[in-house]
């Protein structure tokens, strides 16, 4: 073995890289707890009209507009300063954020004002959130052993979805505590109190990592790119193309068939508010289970392989599961509402890898800022508020599992064509590629 094949070893600390494996809990919480408090805030901002349901879901689809910017400016801190110092950066304004929410004058007080003011700290929300997810991929990655990556790197994923476990929990117990009365009143604070303290910690824990070693390599080299975007368009404009196709894919099963599945079964009579909250519990548990299985499996077969299939059951299961949801008993809910959430976790756990891959260190997060969270702006905020929406007008409630095919089916093309990117199955693809001979004169 070459000293180019050698795998590399992880240069920062076990604690950095729990520290950044847990921190994306924070993140998942607060944006699925909007989602699984859908209905709720509907009636505490919106006034619980008729349309409140369909105004608070293009809150989230409005506000997610700004995670590409988000991302675009932490990117650029991240790749310019350092990995550490931008995830400091955003979780203090998260922290910020999530406090101002659970703050604020509701309906009954300010009249249609609260809605605006709910829709304001939302997108600052999301421009805080929008390095965050992609920032600490980054980093575990450029800490994690060549062999391991998929794993590592797959705990983002993992800790996401306990993020969303967490709120999810959090929201059914809010729910189930008390009446509708006094949830409305004042019970829909106490989540967003708890993500805020929550916030607060990883704030701290985050003082105390270290910095990545890659982004020490680039600083001792002197090859970090002055204008990290710029250098990205220029250099990896293919990449951003497969960046952004496993980002369609891994958003939309996420945003359709996890996050907007309690608001579906409730809006639609199938399930009671706080039962469809409770199933939601089990999926998360689910994901989080499959999630470090599929990342490294990766790491055993390869990226490519593991996402064709992903595809392929993203093409043929979604439609039959959101059909099963709709006529069948609570058995067949909760069996469809867990595929749904294992193919999603699938998806997550080796889009992640698979993505950062696609970028060398100089301006990986520039990179991923412009693949990953445009993709997740289009296929996860706008998605749950347009299922709502064609659901009401077609009167199919199917309709979001073939969303989540159509765009499997999009996708399929990059996935059957993007080159390996698992470093020691890259390098073997690459031996065993015929020398091309120099034709003689």
């Amino acid at each position: 073995m070459t000293s180019t094949e050698k795998r590399s070893t992880p240069e920062i600390s076990r604690a950095s890289m729990v520290v950044a494996a847990l921190s994306t809990v924070v993140e998942w919480y607060d944006f699925t707890l909007y989602l699984y408090f859908a209905t709720v805030l509907s009636r505490v901002f919106f006034g619980g009209g008729a349309n409140s349901l369909l105004a608070t879901l293009a809150g989230f689809a409005i506000s997610y507009g700004m995670r590409p910017l988000g991302a675009m400016v932490f990117g650029h801190i991240g790749d310019r300063v350092g990995r550490q110092r931008t995830l400091v950066l955003s979780m203090m304004l998260m922290t910020l954020a999530m406090l101002a929410t659970a703050l604020l004058p509701d309906y009954a007080a300010i009249g249609p004002a609260a809605g605006a003011l709910l829709l304001l700290l939302r997108c600052f929300m999301a421009f805080s959130v929008g390095g965050e997810y992609t920032g600490v991929v980054a980093y575990l990655l450029e800490g994690a052993r060549e062999d391991r990556r998929g794993l590592i790197t797959s705990l983002a994923s993992a800790a996401s979805e306990v993020g969303a476990l967490f709120a999810v929990t959090i929201a059914a117990l809010t729910v189930g505590a008390m009446s509708t009365t006094r949830l409305d009143a004042w019970g829909w604070r106490i989540p967003f109190f708890v993500g805020a303290a929550l916030a607060g910690c990883v704030w701290f824990a985050r003082s105390t990592m270290e910095e990545s070693p890659d982004f020490l390599r680039q600083v001792k080299q002197r090859s970090v790119p002055t204008s990290p975007l710029r250098y990205t368009l220029i250099h990896h404009r293919p990449a951003l193309l497969r960046t952004f196709a496993i980002s369609a894919l891994g958003s939309i099963t996420y945003y359709v068939g996890i996050t907007y599945v309690p608001a579906f079964l409730s809006s639609s009579g199938i399930l009671a508010e706080g039962r469809s909250l409770w199933l939601s519990t089990v999926a998360a548990v689910a994901v989080i289970l499959v999630t470090p299985l599929a990342g490294a499996l990766s790491d055993r077969v390869g990226r490519r392989p593991v996402l064709i299939w992903l595809g392929i059951a993203g093409m043929l299961l979604p439609l039959s599961m959101f059909g099963l949801m709709a006529g069948g008993g609570e058995l067949h809910i909760a069996a469809s509402a867990i595929v749904l959430a294992c193919l999603a976790g699938g998806v997550s756990a080796v889009g992640a890898p698979a993505t950062a891959e696609q970028f060398p260190g100089e301006g990986r997060l520039s990179g991923l800022a412009l693949g990953v969270t445009v993709a997740t702006a289009i296929f996860g905020g706008l998605t749950p508020f347009l299922a709502e929406l064609f659901v009401r007008m077609t009167g199919w409630i199917a309709l979001p599992g073939a969303m989540i095919a159509v765009v499997a089916l999009a996708v399929m093309p990059v996935l059957l064509t993007m080159p390996e990117t698992q470093p020691g199955l890259a390098r073997a693809h690459a031996r065993e590629q015929p020398t091309k001979e120099v034709p003689e004169n």
